[in-house]
């Protein structure tokens, strides 16, 4: 079971990422010791904290020809991560 599926990479995440705190869409089953560990092997960080929240997708609706249908997109799980001082994860040198 893959415990990071990617990394977070909007506006409100990045601007985070100075101070150290780096965001991860994460498997939904996985706790926080399990997301821990994971960074720490694939990154070769040392992590200090873990937030994980649980999204609930968004609820949209589509005019069609048909009438309108509406659904919902997937949940997920997100897991904010606080490193160290002084350690950063580069997530552009992987590209």
């Amino acid at each position: 079971m893959a415990i990071l599926i990617k990394p977070i990479l909007t506006e409100k995440a990045t601007s985070s990422n100075e101070a150290g705190k780096f965001s991860f869409i994460v498997d939904r089953k996985a706790n926080k010791v399990q997301v821990k560990k994971a960074v720490e092997k694939t990154y070769n960080v040392n992590v200090l904290k873990v937030n994980t929240i649980n999204v609930l997708g968004k609820s949209v609706s589509k005019f069609t020809k048909t009438g309108i249908v509406s659904g919902r997109k997937p949940s997920y799980k997100k897991a904010i991560v606080q490193l160290k001082d002084g350690e950063f994860i580069d997530f552009y040198s992987q590209i």
